[in-house]
């Protein structure tokens, strides 16, 4: 998008920024409209399950619940309390509200279709989610009253109680995927398992107990039924909200469901392929990834609404333990299985760095180190690694992933550049940091070493085979160092 709006005239900045705007809204307008609508939904959920009707006068069908209630609470007096901090009092919704929000920056809808592809998408999300704790402890510190001041305790003790596993589970995650990017996790699933007919982690046999310890972390997250002990107990009040109204405390709300809308996504695109059909045969392709993404989501949160209407809470020394005493040493002994597992299978050629290539159903992977070579006399053996290049074959063709020593780093695709080696050649295109389009060059060489390592050459704009400059690569490590 950037691109067209600097072919419309625009200077490159401005380009940028009216972009970003754009996706921002894009992605954030229909996501409030979405919080709405599955507020909706899960009341109908909860209704059909105790027999009841549920909202049904407002508008078709009920469909305009959701906003008349809305209506309703943005009419009201904002109420801040004699003996509160006002400052913080009012900040305190906003960061909740906020860090929901911007958690979905990195949140992959199809590939390519995302705010921001970076390259530790998964990092960026742990750490911004766990932000949402100190809008918690602030709201219930701020309002000067014992009950939220309690509830705001248990509720930090509760979240970052489960952080502890849900980290160890993406660590299991990332172990299998072998990167952070959320879309490079979403495409390693293709053809995962199932003699390759079956997309998803969920359904290999190491990572299911991982996808169920998520499942219910999640829930805990977002404190929901059976964990939503934030407002409940010896003392029936609404938790670290209690003392807020209006739309300070219309923004909780939103923050909550945007956040249980999150954990769906996320629910779907770590462990059941995200945009990817559950089954990888040909035509399902033909519907939209984002379409699958959605229905997955929504699926999630059907199990979501399912919980809530037919589970009992849990007491909050059950909760605890749950978390500490199950979840913690489960996720840590299945870091251990699948991390022995995969040097077992994965890892086991020797190479310094990673195997010539490693198998995954229908996808491969290599991984090369290289060197700058500036003329004929270098000698890359003793250089630094310049550059990481990481390939990535699958059926829908090669993508290319570019960590240079800088600290930048890219995400290309190949294009059809044979000219003339002699161990076959191909093309990465990528876009830099200011968006400019850039182009490398890729001879193979067709001689393995004996220590099983292949060998490129990449250089960089134009075509050039083995000549000075450009990358010499190797898929052992070089000496893994940077300047």
């Amino acid at each position: 998008m950037t691109a067209a709006f600097q072919n419309w005239g625009l200077p490159y900045d401005w380009a940028w920024f009216t972009a970003t705007l754009i996706g921002i809204l894009v992605i954030a307008l229909p996501l409030m409209l979405a919080v709405a609508m599955i507020i909706y939904a899960e009341r109908k959920i909860w209704a059909a399950m105790a027999l009841r009707r549920g909202p049904n006068v407002v508008g078709p069908w009920g469909l305009l619940q959701s906003f008349a209630d809305g209506l309703k609470v943005f009419l009201k007096e904002t109420i801040i309390p004699s003996s509160a901090n006002k400052g913080l009092f009012l900040i305190a919704p906003i960061i909740t509200f906020t860090v929901a929000l911007i958690v979905w920056a990195v949140v992959p809808f199809d590939v390519g279709v995302v705010l921001t592809d970076i390259n530790v998408g998964l990092l960026y999300i742990l750490a911004a989610s766990s932000l949402g704790v100190y809008g918690v402890i602030i709201a219930g510190w701020a309002s000067n009253s014992k009950y939220p001041f309690f509830s705001a305790l248990r509720a930090a003790a509760q979240m970052v109680s489960y952080e502890v596993s849900i980290g160890f589970v993406l660590i299991c995650v990332v172990l299998y995927a072998g990167i952070f990017n959320l879309t490079g996790i979403v495409l390693a699933q293709k053809g995962n398992i199932g003699f390759g007919f079956l997309n998803g982690y969920g359904f290999n046999p190491l990572l299911f107990p991982m996808a169920v310890v998520f499942l219910i972390s999640s829930m805990a997250e977002t404190f929901r039924t059976p964990f939503d002990l934030v407002e409940a107990e010896s003392e029936l009040v609404a938790g670290h909200q209690t003392e807020y109204s209006s739309m300070s405390f219309a923004l909780f709300w939103l923050g909550e469901y945007a956040n249980v809308i999150l954990m769906c996504a996320l629910n779907a695109i770590l462990f059941w392929g995200g945009f990817l059909p559950p089954l990888n045969i040909g035509f399902f392709y033909a519907v939209p990834g984002i379409i699958w993404l959605l229905l997955k989501m929504g699926f999630f949160f059907f199990v979501f609404g399912w919980v809530k209407a037919t589970v009992p809470r849990y007491r909050y020394d059950q909760l605890m333990r749950l978390g500490w005493k199950i979840f913690l040493p489960l996720s840590l002994l299945f870091v251990v299985l699948i991390s022995g597992w995969l040097m077992l299978t994965r890892y086991s050629t020797g190479a310094a760095m990673v195997a010539a290539s490693e198998q995954s159903g229908a996808l491969s992977r290599d991984v090369f180190a290289c060197s700058y070579m500036k003329d004929e006399n270098s000698e890359p053996d003793s250089h630094f690694v310049d550059l990481r290049a990481e390939r990535r074959t699958a059926s829908s063709g090669d993508e290319w992933l570019l960590d240079f020593a800088d600290g930048s780093s890219a995400q290309g695709r190949s294009f059809d550049a044979d000219f003339g080696s002699v161990g076959g050649g191909t093309g990465i295109e990528w876009r830099d940091n200011k968006g400019q389009a850039r182009r490398a060059f890729v001879s193979f060489s067709d001689i393995v070493t004996e220590n099983g390592q292949k060998v490129m050459f990449l250089s960089l704009d134009k075509p050039s085979l083995w000549q000075p400059p450009g990358y010499l690569c190797q898929t052992a490590a070089l000496k893994e160092n940077r300047p």
